[in-house]
């Protein structure tokens, strides 16, 4: 069984925060979008893996206007 912590700061990492930084865009810019801090941006990229909290995973998801249960939907879990 795959880690759901896991697959939820992979889905950020590969789908929300790559594509934003191949834009230019910096690390930094994406917190400020999500309504999180950058550390927490690094945390979720980490390959050390990050029990990300629920109260954040909201904030990104409001930020992108999807309800939590819609993102747990597109990561299939």
């Amino acid at each position: 069984m795959t880690n759901i912590n896991e697959k939820i700061c992979s889905y950020i990492t590969k789908e929300w925060l790559f594509p934003w930084l191949k834009e230019g865009k910096s690390q930094n810019s994406f917190a400020i979008k999500h309504n999180i801090d950058e550390s927490t941006v690094r945390k979720i990229k980490s390959k050390n893996g990050y029990r990300i909290p629920v109260e954040t995973l909201i904030k990104i998801c409001e930020s992108r206007g999807i309800k939590l249960s819609d993102f747990f939907r597109l990561i299939g879990s």
